[in-house]
């Protein structure tokens, strides 16, 4: 049901019952089962004028339950007022029912009341066996049922004096229910989640009759600032926030507390006395009659209602105790929220290992302020992972390297391969090569690994395979298969071998007596066609079965232990592309063995139309590697990932009912680009040698890695790949160290729960996980709790500090009179139940990155009723001692007194200066120092600077300032439109953003000191903030509007539009579909390019312009070179019309640029959706064939476009 203004539309859904055939509005349609015609009723518009009349501004329809057609609930207010007019016209809200009838259309309205308070925000209706309604409003609740006299309380002291519909006190309450969100525990028990986060327990009291006599509040916790309510199964509570992390509560009840109903004999005066209930004054305020509208029951006092003689009808009530359930509610889960992102900072982490500090690119983080109130935080993203290095050992000639076990938890062996032999390293205290052990040295390895529960050592060579215990060698046993060993999976307690020829041998640990030995098993492969690649997996999850069981879901017990261990070993070949002529021998193992689960793939049908072009694709793109691993909450969720030259395809597994085995696969989107290793590969004569190094495992699960288990996948490009307990795959790039050739897990009493890996250059590092970072999120983040809002944050780059706005609001009992010639302060005392309103006090502070704390003794208050509108690091010219630029943080204020008293504003401007650091406190070296702090004619809500001068906006000039002498000298002005709220430099231009008089671009000519208008805008337009497009010479202004969208302006006087150059033109645009308050720029990433940059020419010279938006999005906008431009476009424009898109909905109607006002020209466009086109990499290879053939290019072309543009942007 939707409204427009005054209309309802009804869409009718499928109707169980079947109507008559004759019915003429009955539109035949399809079902989705494909058999029988569900008829449908054709939907259609009630226009609400028609059935009551004045109804406007609705507030909230809502359907009510118990009645036997559907019937709605429409709270509406048909004259408007505002609590500045209660005085002349209160009480404007009203409410009616109307009751639908699908059939004949008609609707009639069966209940309606009026003068409801005029604050009303929301109706929620009340289930059976109450029934009826609730009202909401901010001051007061009221209870509305058909045929009852309505029941309501006031919630603060404002209620009793702007309505003056009959409200009872509701006692030692002072709330409001304005942003309040509401959900049933049960049918008479409400939860109300305030705007303060507070969450209350509401209960309705009925009596015998269900006449709600009275309401019971109960304040159960303070939580989170919450957007939306939603109770799951039985006893969880899922807080939604947009300001805080959503959180899942579990609530429970409590032990029972009595509340009795008085005995209704007394008169009601006495029994108003008497009744000293702390828990809500409980008195009955209803009436038994059936009244026909609200005028009839109003009374002078709302306690003398009840008629005595009435009474006797229903027979007398006697005492009456109430049992109240009152709630416990426990926090079980959060869900992480970095927005609403206000403003961004970019800014330099605090602690980064020496061996990357000369990389070519800068090392950056990013800092975001988000959350309001006690949910206010600073959130520190970083995109890519960097590991802090605790060693560095460079080692040449290594192909691959294993870290083992032996026993304990620790790692006690590191095993390196070379071409002529194996190192053996010995992990303690400190890392030594060991002699004369069991393990064999003189020939390269293929595998090492455990077994037995970590208790043994298993040692793979291309001819024998050995088991040791420590460093004392079991069995040796040697392997003739006529070609060498070069690929090892093990399970414990299974291994499995494969030759190069495609041979394959499984072999399982016995254990009897104290001895161990390896028992080779019966060979479960044929040969024919050769295996190509094998991996073994134990499955934890239940999924691999059998038989599906009963209940759904998502591991039961008992299929656990029943299934005991099952060795999956498939050929993936086969797997993924279903060669039509080869079928797995189904075996009937003999008993003791493990079962084998084989699955031939008899019931996908796979497209055998063109089995030249399949069998083509399976030359040109040939499996290199699998992985099957159990990730997830107690390995819930096995992943398949299948590894190509140039590729990473991840699979999930899902339950099926049909085929021997019931699970199939599904395939993962994922924003991970492979590419393979270009260098650090050893030449060699030696061919068996060079099989090994052609079958070197990229992708390395680890099991515990500063608590996270995972897959680290090495390569050009390496990843981190995380998928923890929350069930989402995350992949973070480490592109800090280049490319690596091969990892391990370390857990080592000097770097406990690390890894190791070699980079190109054959270095062996040590390194561990940073853990100040959560890694369970999109980018890696730090999200840092400050329980007060912040508003501004800016890096320091001399000192290193980040400066930070931030305000507290409490309630404020005063205000400012204006008293003819001054303003004078009022104090006004309205007792205790009146909700004061909410005054907010700035203070500024340093930051430090080191601690993620306020460096002590920093803060500095500004004063009462003064807001901070804009906070710049600036670079001025100081004529003082010394000459230059320096940077200095300026920040410009306002004092808000109200609309009587004119605004006037201070420009603030402070210095950052050492000073010696409290003893034990080395983060007190940096200081605050006042430089300049002056009232101005106006209120200051945008600074900047251009050429060491301080550029401000004030009231509706902006002025040009030079800093002389710690003070301000005016150098040049301009008049402006209505309230420049950002400006923003380069060189000499200025560009202003105004809040509706969209923008403006000045030029400073420092020469002539005169500051000059050379274009604008003239659309009006709601600027929420700008940016500088910077393409080599070509310079473009970036605008975010109210409504969701991004335009790019240029400045070009030659074209005939602009009117010589007095107006700017609109050159692209794009409606994103989330509000962006913060914009920076950032020069292209050209660290990973490489020296060939032949696709994106000019990118030395290129800048991103990057943004965070309001719902905690981050994203970017770049220009591309003109070939690279087209060849997206069109591949945008095949995928607009023949990709699947979410729900149907078309990307290109979105992203069109919206507008309420009617535009007079065509969207420009021009700008390419990098979210649609990403797309492509998540297709199949032959829908990417399909594709690129259609825009007449090469899939490489494609994948090389977007891996570039996603290497210059890899930022932080």
């Amino acid at each position: 049901m939707t409204i427009f203004g005054r209309k309802l539309v009804v869409l009718p859904f499928r109707r169980e019952s079947s109507i008559d055939d004759n019915d003429g509005d009955i539109k035949p349609m399809l079902s989705s089962g494909g058999g029988g015609k569900a008829p449908i009723l054709a939907s259609y518009m009630i226009v609400l004028k028609d059935f009551i009349d004045k109804i406007d501004n609705v507030i909230d329809i809502q359907f009510l339950y118990g009645y036997y057609e559907p019937t709605l609930l429409i709270v509406y207010e048909p004259l408007k007022t505002f609590s500045g007019r209660v005085a002349v016209r209160t009480d404007t809200c009203a409410m009616a029912a109307i009751s639908l009838n699908l059939q004949q259309k008609v609707h009639p309205v069966i209940w309606s009341v009026g003068n409801l308070p005029f604050d009303c925000v929301r109706a929620v209706p009340i289930k059976k066996p109450i029934g009826g309604t609730l009202i909401m409003a901010v001051n007061s609740l009221i209870y509305l049922n058909q045929s009852i006299p309505p029941y309501g309380v006031s919630l603060n002291s404002i209620a009793e004096t702007s309505s003056s519909f009959p409200l009872k006190p509701q006692e030692d309450i002072k709330i409001t229910l304005d942003c309040v969100q509401v959900g049933f525990l049960d049918d008479d028990t409400l939860v109300l989640s305030l705007k303060g986060g507070e969450l209350y327990v509401l209960t309705l009291l009925a009596d015998s009759m269900r006449y709600v006599r009275s309401f019971h509040f109960e304040k159960a916790a303070a939580s989170v600032l919450t957007t939306c309510i939603c109770i799951c199964e039985n006893n969880f509570l899922f807080l939604g926030s947009r300001l805080g992390n959503s959180l899942l509560l579990r609530f429970t009840e409590k032990c029972n507390e009595v509340i009795t109903l008085d005995d209704m004999d007394e008169p009601s005066s006495k029994r108003h006395k008497t009744d000293s209930n702390k828990e809500g004054s409980i008195t009955d305020s209803t009436g038994d009659r059936v009244m026909d509208s609200l005028n009839d029951c109003m009374a002078s006092d709302v306690l003398d209602i009840r008629d005595p003689e009435e009474f006797e009808v229903y027979g007398n009530q006697k005492q009456t105790g109430i049992q109240i359930t009152s709630y416990v509610f426990e926090v079980c889960d959060s869900l992480l929220n970095i927005g609403p992102c206000g403003n961004v900072s970019i800014g330099e982490p605090a602690f980064l290992s020496e061996e990357f500090n000369n990389n070519p690119d800068l090392d950056l983080e990013l800092v975001t302020t988000a959350g309001y109130g006690k949910n206010g935080a600073l959130c520190v993203l970083q995109r890519t992972i960097r590991p802090q290095i605790v060693t560095t050992f460079t080692l040449p000639g290594c192909s691959d390297m294993w870290t083992v076990k032996s026993g304990e938890d620790r790692h006690a062996f590191l095993i390196l391969s070379q071409e002529d032999g194996t190192m053996i390293l010995q992990t303690g205290h400190e890392i030594n090569e060991i002699d004369n052990t069991g393990f064999a040295t003189h020939c390269p390895t293929v595998f090492a690994g455990n077994l037995g529960n970590n208790k043994y050592i298993v040692h793979v060579t291309t001819v024998a395979i050995r088991l040791l215990q420590g460093i004392n060698q079991l069995q040796h046993v040697p392997m003739d298969l006529g070609s060498p060993i070069v690929h090892v999976s093990s399970a414990d307690p299974y291994i499995s071998l494969m030759t190069t020829d495609g041979q394959v041998i499984t072999l399982m640990l016995r254990e009897a007596r104290g001895s161990a030995k390896l028992v080779v098993s019966k060979s479960t492969l044929a040969n024919n066609p050769p295996v190509s690649t094998i991996c073994m997996y134990k499955d934890t999850s239940g999924l691999f079965t059998n038989k599906i069981p009963e209940e759904f879901t998502q591991a039961p017990q008992h299929v656990i232990s029943e299934t005991e261990l099952k060795s999956e070993v498939e050929n993936e070949d086969d797997l993924l592309y279903g060669e039509t002529d080869f079928k797995m021998p189904s075996l009937n193992p003999p008993q003791p063995k493990p079962k084998v689960l084989v699955d031939n793939l008899e019931s996908v049908n796979l497209s055998h139309s063109s089995p030249a072009n399949e069998s083509q694709i399976q030359q040109d793109y040939q499996v290199r590697e699998l992985l099957m691993i159990g990730l997830g909450n107690n390995g819930s969720r096995p992943l398949l990932m299948v590894r190509l030259d140039r590729d990473l395809y991840i699979y999930e597994v899902f339950r099926f009912p049909r085929g021997n085995l019931k699970l199939r696969f599904k395939k993962i989107k994922h924003n991970l680009i492979y590419s393979p290793n270009m260098e650090g590969r050893i030449d060699t004569e030696n061919s068996d040698f060079f099989a090994i190094q052609e079958r070197t495992i990229k992708l390395r699960y680890f099991g515990n890695i500063s608590g996270y288990n995972g897959v680290f996948i090495c390569g050009a490009n390496p990843h981190w790949l995380f998928l923890t307990s929350r069930g989402e795959l995350r992949t973070h790039a480490m592109v800090i160290d280049g490319e690596v050739l091969s990892f391990a897990p370390f857990n080592n009493i000097n770097c406990p729960q690390g890894f190791l890996y070699f980079n190109k250059k054959s270095e062996l590092r040590i390194g561990v996980l940073p853990t100040h970072l959560s890694y369970d999120a999109p980018w890696p983040v730090r999200k840092v709790p400050l329980r007060y809002t912040p508003h501004f944050v800016s890096y320091h780059l001399e000192s290193k500090t980040y400066c930070l706005v931030t305000s507290l609001a409490e309630p404020s009992n005063s205000y400012y009179k204006f008293n003819g010639e001054d303003k004078e302060l009022s104090v006004e005392d309205k007792g205790d139940r009146f909700p004061y309103p909410i005054q907010e006090k700035f203070s500024i502070c340093l930051f430090s990155p080191v601690s993620w704390d306020v460096i002590p003794n920093t803060k500095i208050d500004l004063d009462e009723w003064e807001h901070v509108n804009c906070l710049k690091n600036v670079a001025l010219a100081y004529e003082g001692t010394r000459s230059g630029l320096k940077g200095y943080i300026a920040v410009g204020t306002n004092y808000n007194y109200g609309e009587d008293i004119t605004s006037r504003g201070r420009i603030l401007i402070y210095d950052i200066i050492e000073v010696v650091p409290e003893p034990g406190q080395p983060l007190t070296k940096n200081k605050f120092k006042e430089i300049y702090a002056k009232d101005q004619k106006g209120p200051v809500t945008a600074l900047s600077q251009v050429k060491g001068f301080l550029v401000s906006a004030v009231g509706q000039k902006i002025y040009i300032w030079q800093l002389k002498d710690n003070d301000l000298i005016g150098v040049a002005f301009i008049d402006t439109q209505v309230y420049t709220h950002q400006i923003l430099t380069i060189k000499s231009l200025l560009l202003i953003a105004d809040v509706y008089k969209s923008i403006s671009l000045l030029r400073f000519q420092e020469e002539y000191r005169t500051l000059s208008l050379v274009s604008r805008d003239f659309k009006p337009c709601e600027v929420y903030s700008v940016e500088y497009v910077i393409d080599n010479s070509s310079l473009g202004f970036l605008v975010s509007d109210r409504e969701r969208n991004l335009v790019l302006y240029m400045y070009q006087p030659e074209a005939r539009e602009s009117l010589g150059g007095q107006r700017l033109l609109r050159k692209a645009d794009f409606h994103l579909g989330q509000a962006v308050n913060s914009f920076f720029k950032i020069k292209c990433k050209l660290g990973e390019l490489g020296d060939d940059k032949k696709h994106f020419s000019g990118a030395d010279r290129r800048y991103i312009s990057m943004f965070a938006t309001l719902d905690g999005g981050l994203g970017y906008i770049m220009p591309v070179p003109e070939k690279t431009y087209r060849r997206l476009l069109m591949l945008q424009n095949v995928l607009v019309s023949q990709g699947t898109h979410i729900a149907g909905l078309n990307p290109k109607a979105f992203r069109t640029y919206k507008s309420w006002r009617k535009l007079q020209c065509n969207p420009a466009r021009s700008i390419i959706d990098g979210d649609l086109v990403w797309n492509f990499m998540h297709l199949s290879i032959t829908e990417k064939s399909e594709v690129s053939k259609k825009i007449g290019t090469k899939i490489e072309e494609l994948i090389d476009d977007l891996t570039d543009i996603q290497k210059l942007t890899n930022h932080f």
